[in-house]
């Protein structure tokens, strides 16, 4: 029986449009990137309830984007192979902000969000003009746990949303039940099919890390030389592990989950962005890409949500690092702080996706250490440690002079000599706020102000002085002149 949401591709996307343009109005165009790549996920695991895959949800698939946002450009075999990976509907992070909001405000944006979710979601499911009773049920799933959410943060009740399940015209089987695994091999074969969008869709496959790049770029940070050599160390413990396992010889259980230790702006993102790249590059891990967390993005303030929301970005760091920046903050509360809640999360996936799976913690050497005691199963987890130095005055002169390289910028002469002394004396004075890195960007970007002020006062400035960094550049007038 025909269904009353059947769309043509341009009418879906004009509802696509009137829905989110409608929603944007309120909540903000930031949230339009976030919105597609949910929408598109949510299709995906959608249409593996559809009673079959065609072309049709191809072009349905590729009406998801917003004003200003480029178009999906899918084929059918590409589309059939995520289709088949299904997966479980989880709440977009956004829309734990938008609860969260809304509760203080006592405005209702999250309950508009999941009346404007379904109506695309009832589009989507008559794409072949149907709607299965699996369908139905994904989307009240959708439904039910995102109205869940809005009740337990207190969100005020709206209007009443469209029942998916008044709508099915079809009892039949869902699509990946009825074609199991081979499903995903569309005319063009599985190792095509894997491969993910090609040329053909104006966007190449992904290629892994370039290994001599990546290294290079470790190569090239300034000071941190005993974490390089930590880092070469489990990359050579890595591809031995690797070649034994190729000649049929035993290999001990390994985990490269880890510990970093360090002040501030010493570097550990960075580290941790070039770990996931050379992971990947030496087949560790699928794709060595970076999350990057603290206590905020992974504890909710309401019962039963931190799990959730923790699980959502351990799913979108599935392939790559998690890294979790001040996380002795995780257990800074008491016995009913939600952040314990957070670890024992963690400590599950990090168990259960170790082939796949790389978190790091990070912090302050002190709080980290009684952090790791706080769980027994977090000092099971973690066995590499690694520690952050200050930087020197030596190695904050040469972040600078990187700074200034990268952004044009030179030092005349006297200027460079008080660059040194200016540096070293940073380093001689510092005390518990001090910033390392952060600190030289402070400075650096403090500088391009009074030379901006400086140059500006100058009747015919020429390119020189536009480039150049005087002494008093560096300290503020009423400094420079005590």
């Amino acid at each position: 029986m025909p269904t009353q949401w059947k769309r043509s591709p341009e009418e879906l996307h004009k509802t696509y449009i009137a829905n989110t343009e409608a929603f944007y109005r309120a909540a903000g165009r930031g949230l339009a990137q976030q919105m597609d790549e949910f929408c598109a996920g949510c299709a995906m695991q959608l249409f593996a309830r559809s009673a079959r895959l065609g072309e049709e949800h191809v072009q349905a698939v590729n009406q998801l984007y917003s004003k200003g946002r480029p178009q999906p450009k899918w084929l059918l075999w590409a589309l059939s192979t995520e289709v088949c990976k299904g997966g479980e509907f989880l709440p977009p992070l956004f829309f734990w902000q938008l609860t969260e909001q809304d509760a203080k405000r006592g405005t209702d944006l999250s309950r508009v969000f999941i009346r404007m979710l379904t109506n695309i979601l009832l589009c989507l499911a008559a794409a072949d003009d149907d709607v299965t009773y699996a369908e139905a049920e994904y989307i009240t799933e959708c439904v039910d746990k995102l109205s869940a959410l809005c009740d337990s943060a207190g969100v005020k009740k709206g209007k009443p949303g469209l029942r998916a399940s008044d709508f099915v015209t079809s009892l039949e089987p869902p699509f990946t039940e009825a074609n199991p695994p081979q499903a995903a091999a569309f005319g063009s074969g599985t190792a095509q099919a894997a491969a993910g969008k090609t040329e053909e869709q104006g966007e190449a496959a992904p290629e892994k890390p370039d290994l001599d790049t990546l290294m290079a770029e470790l190569d090239s940070l300034v000071g941190l030389e005993t974490v390089k050599k930590d880092v070469k160390s489990m990359m050579n413990l890595i591809k031995v592990r690797k070649l034994r396992q190729e000649n049929d010889l035993p290999v001990a259980p390994m985990s490269l989950h880890m510990v970093f230790t360090g002040n501030p702006g010493t570097g550990k993102t960075t580290v941790a962005r070039l770990l996931g790249g050379l992971y990947a590059a030496i087949g560790a891990l699928t794709k060595g890409q970076l999350i990057e967390v603290d206590r905020s993005g992974l504890v909710a303030g309401y019962v039963g949500q931190t799990a959730i929301k923790t699980q959502e970005v351990v799913t979108s760091a599935l392939g790559g690092v998690l890294f979790v920046d001040e996380a002795y903050s995780l257990a800074s509360g008491g016995e009913n702080d939600f952040g314990r809640e957070a670890i024992e999360t963690l400590l599950k996936a990090m168990e259960d996706h170790r082939e796949d799976l790389v978190v790091i913690v990070a912090g302050y050497t002190g709080p980290m250490e009684k952090f790791l005691s706080s769980n027994p199963g977090l000092e099971s987890r973690f066995n590499k440690y690694i520690e952050f130095p200050d930087y020197n005055g030596e190695e904050l002169n040469a972040i600078f002079h990187m700074q200034c390289k990268k952004n044009g910028y030179e030092l005349d002469e006297e200027a460079e000599a008080f660059s040194k002394e200016f540096f070293q004396s940073l380093y001689d004075g510092r005390d518990e706020n001090f910033g390392n890195g952060r600190d030289v960007r402070n400075q650096f970007e403090d500088m391009v102000v009074r030379q901006a002020d400086r140059v500006a006062a100058m009747e015919a400035p020429t390119k020189e002085d536009l480039v150049r960094f005087v002494k008093a550049d560096f300290l503020p007038a009423a400094a420079e002149e005590t």
